[in-house]
């Protein structure tokens, strides 16, 4: 197989995508590029976390707690490199990957964490309370099931102005015991909203285990009780991931209603920073740190020919390095002056 030559590029769509540049016209396999472009953001988002948990966090320069999503990176880099720009997203604390493809910058991100100006709410809010309209981003709602009824009104919302946009609504399986998820998704079910719904099932809401939280194997099985069809799919295979992505899109785009996306994937550190997990027994974390999501990708990519390991490595090299110089130029963003404490604020 020719050589190839990895080529990452941010378009003024505020989206990235990855381009390949062959030698004398050798065919490429059409997943080539969705395979290095999502390993690039798989470890960005690992990196950027890593940095964030493992050092800010303990060094005590970040404002608030820390919620990563280590071990699910394929989940939001998968469906995330599905949607179009024009589509709504509503991220739940682990899915920072999203950010990272809709253009916003490791640096805004260290900056919101760290509570300075440069940060996505400009030093008002800390942590994963972050989001930016322009790019199509909601910020969270920290009772993650409270997301769903909002997310559902916004597609309807567009529904109603003509669009063929989509709403994509990430969750993890705790959210689905909660009542406004299932009022949420019997509103969208009955208005025939375009919602996808992707259920980060990490096995645990905070420290109570699946088989605590519900009766039937899946949580795709509650979805026909709202007359839903519904994918369970390999949370930790990106490629998996995106093509269900794609047909949920589908489905909801062409005005059939919800889709619900089950991703079974497993939460590789505690509910938080200060959480050290140990309700979780130790022999899981060793059977699913096997089942690494980027591992299994660099593994795929190598073996495909897709990508050489000289490659693969340059990939992870360039992660290292923009991630070092966005630490250096969050650090040097300032903290909000306090005369500005009460801008962008409303009275009732």
């Amino acid at each position: 197989m020719a050589a190839v030559k990895l080529e990452l590029i941010r378009p003024s769509s505020g989206t990235e995508r990855a381009t390949v540049a062959d030698q004398a016209g050798a065919e490429t396999d059409p997943l080539a590029d969705l395979a290095r472009q999502s390993l690039y953001y798989m470890a960005m988002m690992r990196e950027v976390e890593d940095r964030i948990e493992r050092k800010l966090y303990r060094q005590g320069k970040v404002v608030g707690g820390v919620y990563v999503g280590r071990g699910q990176e394929a989940i939001p880099v998968g469906s995330g490199l599905a949607v179009r720009p024009d589509d709504m997203l509503f991220p739940s604390h682990r899915d920072m990957a999203l950010f990272l493809i809709r253009g916003v910058s490791a640096r805004q991100i260290f900056a919101q964490y760290m509570g300075r100006v440069d940060g996505l709410t400009n030093g008002r809010d800390g942590n994963m309370h972050m989001g930016d309209l322009s790019k199509r981003l909601v910020a969270i709602i920290s009772a993650m099931a409270a997301s769903i009824p909002v997310a559902a009104g916004a597609a309807m919302g567009m529904k109603y102005q003509g669009k063929d946009t989509v709403t994509v609504v990430y969750f993890g399986d705790g959210a689905t015991s909660r009542g406004d998820w299932h009022e949420g998704i019997n509103l969208a079910s009955v208005q025939k909203a375009p919602l996808v719904l992707i259920c980060n099932n990490n096995q645990y809401a905070y420290s109570t285990p699946l088989s605590k939280q519900m009766a039937c194997a899946n949580v795709a099985d509650r979805a026909p009780g709202y007359g839903i069809p519904s994918e369970v799919v390999d949370g930790n295979d990106v490629l998996a991931i995106h093509e269900a992505s794609r047909r949920a899109i589908a489905h909801a785009r062409a005005g059939h209603g919800p889709f619900l996306i089950e991703c079974k994937t497993f939460r590789m550190t505690g509910h938080s920073a200060h959480d050290p997990a140990d309700y979780v027994p130790k022999h899981l974390f060793a059977e699913w740190s096997a089942q690494c999501p980027i591992a299994r990708l660099e593994k795929k990519i190598i073996e495909r020919g897709w990508a050489s390991v000289e490659e693969v490595a340059s990939i992870r090299a360039r992660v290292v390095r923009e991630s070092d110089e966005a630490v250096e130029a969050a650090e040097k963003s300032p903290y909000p002056d306090a005369s500005t404490l009460l801008d962008n604020l409303y009275e009732k």
